[in-house]
């Protein structure tokens, strides 16, 4: 990648999280509503801190970070560089301040772009691929923000949007269609030019069976019906696990769902809106999403099965880029990329001859391959450039302030 591509690049992400956070009132920075979420304050710095630490520390041994007592706050899990600040407690930090943390940016942009534009820099071993970490690593938080933001917004009682102008979605999910995939050997992982983290990698053969999916997500009226019929109160369909978690969070509806006065409502990043019948089911956990599969007599999808028929499709569909930031009915050709992230049955663990990063750069994806599950295809808050058939989101099978949904399939 050359250095003109490489800043331009760099001014592109770093402009789109403030572009992210413009709408929000001072106040808005410092909220944390879950320890899942971060206030969007240390977003900001956090990936700055990202830049610091592992660019300008790493190419420039002459660098003097912005304040040394940074190092500490917006460290996030990288333990072998040091401690870090609870993450629970990342909304009680009001100091330092907005202005401090948007000085700290300057700061750190004003170095990383004439360490881009420093010739000598540039022609160092891994000098490309650790900045286009970092820009990738920018735009995982550039969705993390707008989730946090969403669910930091919705525990307050007057309902605040986040932004006013947001369109709803326009159209109707159209009738299911079932897809055969013929089984046999085939490879996944990321293989070919371009940046992929190092959890898509090596590229490795894995078996498949005959099977079909779906070409498109659940819509709210399919998961309506899972209600209407028990769903939630029915143990035979629930993971042990997640029957007690159901029970021990009261679990009766999708996360921002509510009913009032008979009407299905939905709180979203454009405010309160009626449930659109429509639109794919959204923020719900991989309990509820395998439950729903086991109702319909059908399955979630397995990773592999989803990156196969992924990388036959263009990587188009409801991105950031749409600025809708919420998930839209499907199309006439099916609903592959954007929207919501997809549920596997797939846990998140090591590829065969799977190899992190050295160093530091390789607590980022490694050590979370444990009790947590693979998603697919991204959402209506991924940027398209971000994406790519191999990639693999993971989260926790609780959790569900995410954009996640859920697709159907069966063995043939």
């Amino acid at each position: 990648m050359s250095r003109e591509t490489l800043l331009e690049d760099y001014r592109r992400i770093r402009g789109f999280s403030e572009r992210v956070c413009r709408p929000l009132a001072v106040d808005d920075y410092q909220i944390q509503s879950i320890t899942e979420t971060s206030p969007p304050k240390w977003h900001l710095a956090h990936v700055s801190w990202f830049f610091e630490t592992f660019v300008l520390g790493h190419f420039k041994p002459d660098y003097v970070p912005f304040d040394p007592d940074f190092h500490y706050l917006f460290n996030s899990y990288y333990y072998t560089v040091g401690a870090m600040h609870p993450r629970p407690r990342r909304g009680l930090l009001a100091r330092p301040t907005l202005e401090q943390v948007l000085a700290y940016r300057r700061h750190v942009d004003s170095r990383m772009e004439a360490l881009i534009g420093d010739a000598e820099s540039a022609e160092r071993e891994g000098f490309s691929f650790r900045i286009t970490l970092g820009l990738q690593h920018e735009q995982q938080h550039q969705e993390l923000l707008l989730m946090d933001i969403k669910h930091n917004f919705s525990v307050n009682p007057l309902r605040p949007a986040y932004r006013t102008d947001l369109a709803a979605p326009p159209g109707e999910a159209p009738p299911v269609r079932w897809l055969a995939q013929e089984g046999g050997l085939h490879s996944i992982g990321h293989g070919g030019s371009g940046f992929a983290y190092d959890n898509e990698t090596p590229r490795h053969s894995v078996l498949i069976h005959d099977h079909r999916l779906a070409d498109r997500l659940v819509t709210n009226a399919e998961y309506l019906e899972f209600i209407e019929d028990g769903g939630y109160g029915n143990p035979a369909l629930w993971l042990a696990d997640g029957w007690f978690r159901l029970q021990q969070e009261a679990w009766q509806q999708p996360l921002y769902w509510e009913q009032r006065d008979g009407v299905w409502r939905q709180f979203t990043l454009g405010g309160e809106r009626p449930l659109n019948p429509h639109e794919p089911v959204s923020h719900l956990s991989f309990y509820e999403a395998d439950a729903y599969a086991r109702w319909s007599g059908k399955r979630l999808p397995r990773e592999e099965e989803l990156e196969l028929i992924l990388d036959e499709q263009p990587i188009a569909g409801n991105f950031v880029d749409s600025d809708l930031l919420h998930p839209a009915p499907a199309g006439p050709d099916g609903q592959w990329y954007g929207d919501l992230w997809a549920w596997t049955a797939s846990p998140y663990t090591a590829y065969p001859g799977f190899r992190p990063l050295a160093g530091s750069m390789g607590e980022y994806n490694g050590k979370f391959m444990s009790s947590q599950m693979v998603l697919r295809g991204g959402c209506c808050a991924t940027s398209a450039a971000h994406m790519r058939p191999s990639y693999r989101n993971f989260f926790y099978p609780h959790e569900r302030w995410m954009f996640s949904g859920l697709r159907l399939a069966e063995d043939a």
